[in-house]
This record gives structure tokens, sequence and C-alpha cells, in this order.
């Protein structure tokens, strides 16, 4: 029976350290750090992702703004309010919330974001610093990831993980951080690479980040093998209040048993996502406080 990466708890460990720092710079009567974060329309799952910033930023004692915008925002006007904050030394970091309306380029805004304040790590300098001797804000969703191998004392040195999913926000630089940071041997597969199941059968770690719920099933799992599912479906429940419930990418039930570690969801990379976002931002302020 696998033991449970409960991201909770790490993500609980980083964010008390976080407040313990704040607490210092209050006690210095220094400006604690501050967090900006676009949001963009309706979209549901974006409203509760934010929620959790903020009330994030509300334990640790940041300050924080809320930018909201109707999804009817023009490009021109967001990259108005982009430059402002950019411009703004009150701002230590800020976010746009994704994804964005049709008619609104992430590649364009992302490009415009100050890769100092660029607390999601997703500007091309903040990238590129991923195979660099001195990294700078990494990519929340994998930083976070590699603080819970790290927090669990998981090897990684020398071990085959399988990466499933290569997008710019969690499979790509994962790859690159368990290479660059972990010492491991690692291959990186899409969710329709030919015979799937032979390589994530190699893996000692597996990663899967493809937003298809149950894609990774029992057969598809070396027995041992570290789990890591970064998926977060909304599926119909009409048993939940909500109407809905949260899905990974591996069917959770049938791996457990097989695995040596695994992460449930939710309560898994969700909060670790949310803490390395918090962590990024005290870099973010101290790099700028220097």
């Amino acid at each position: 029976m696998g033991a449970i990466l409960d991201g909770k708890k790490i993500a609980n460990e980083i964010q008390s350290e976080v407040a313990h720092r704040v607490k210092l710079l209050k006690e210095a009567h220094k400006r604690v750090p501050h967090l900006a974060i676009i949001l963009i329309g309706d979209d549901g799952p974006s409203h509760s992702y934010v929620s959790g910033k903020t009330k994030a930023c509300q334990a640790v004692g940041f300050d924080y703004t809320l930018l909201q915008f109707a999804a009817t925002i023009s490009e021109k006007k967001l990259c108005k309010h982009i430059e402002q904050l950019n411009e703004d030394g009150d701002i230590d970091g800020f976010i746009v919330q994704l994804p964005l309306p049709q008619h609104i380029s992430v590649e364009h805004i992302t490009a415009l974001i100050d890769s100092k304040k660029d607390v999601d790590g997703f500007t091309n300098h903040n990238f590129g610093s991923i195979v660099s001797d001195h990294p700078l804000l990494l990519p929340a969703t994998p930083f976070g990831i590699m603080e819970l191998i790290h927090r669990y004392h998981i090897e990684t040195k020398g071990k085959n993980c399988v990466v499933v999913g290569a997008s710019r926000i969690v499979g790509a630089p994962m790859s690159l951080m368990l290479m660059e940071q972990g010492q491991a041997t690692v291959t990186v597969c899409q969710e329709f690479t030919q015979d799937l199941k032979g390589h994530t059968l190699q893996a000692d770690i597996l990663i899967v980040a493809v937003g298809k719920p149950g894609l990774i099933t029992a057969d598809m799992v070396k027995p041992g093998a570290v789990v890591i599912d970064v998926g977060t479906t909304r599926v119909a429940d009409p048993s939940k209040k909500s109407g809905f419930k949260l899905t990974g990418d591996v069917d959770f039930d049938q791996v457990l048993p097989l695995a040596s570690f695994i992460t449930p969801v939710p309560g898994g990379v969700g909060p670790l996502t949310i803490a390395s976002l918090i962590l990024n931002t005290l870099k973010a302020y101290d790099r700028q406080h220097a």
C-alpha cells in the first residue's frame, strides 16, 4: 500500500516558514511583501484558484491586491495594467491568472511581465534560468513538486523519471528541474505517445500532467514507483453539494496499492503550487530589496 504524499502538509510547512519571515520583517518595521493578482472573466475554477491564493497571502501576512476585469477587456488595456504593475515599486510580484479569453495572447502578455516580478515563473528569463547555476523564480507547480520530493526525502539522483505532459507550465519545466536539480534520467511523453505504457512502466518516479482523468491505470505503473498526479479536472458528481468533484490523471484507487508514494487529488500538488507562489513572492521581494 502506497504512502500518501501530503501536499497540504508540505504547503503548510512552507507557508509557516514564510509567515515567520514576515513576522521578523514587521518586528523590524519593514514593509511586507505585496502580491498583485489579475483575474479576468467569470471562469469558476479561476475564481477558486485566486481565492486560494488570496487566503494564502492572508495566512502568511502578505499584502495583496486583486485586480478583476471583465472577459471583454482588450489586450491593449490589459497590457497597460501590466506595465503599471511593472513600474509600481510597492508591488513585489504579480500574476495573470490563466486561462485568458481567446482574444488575448498568453505569449504576448507573459512577455510583458517584468521577470523580477514574475512569481509564476513563466517568462523566458525565469524559465531559462532553470538550466543555470543560479535559478531565479521557478515555475510554481514544478517548484512545488521538487519541494515535495525533497521534503519527503525521495531520491532522484540516477532514477528513471517519466513526465507525461510537456506543457510550458508543468511538464517542460518539470523535466528540466529533474535533470538539473534532481540529476535524474528523464523521459518526456505525451498522452498520445506510442506505447505510453512501455515508457511509464520504466518510471521510478512518474509525474503526470495532462488533464485527462484516469489516463494512468495500474497496469501502467511499476510496483514501488513514486506517482505524482498533477491533473485536476472537474467531473460531474451529483452526490457533491457543488455538483462536481476533482479528479486526477491517475486512477488513484487502482494505483495506490502498487506505488511506494502517491499524491491524492485534491490535496496533493494543488496546495504546493500556491505555497510556491508565496515563496516566489518572498524571493522576488528579497531580490528587489537586496
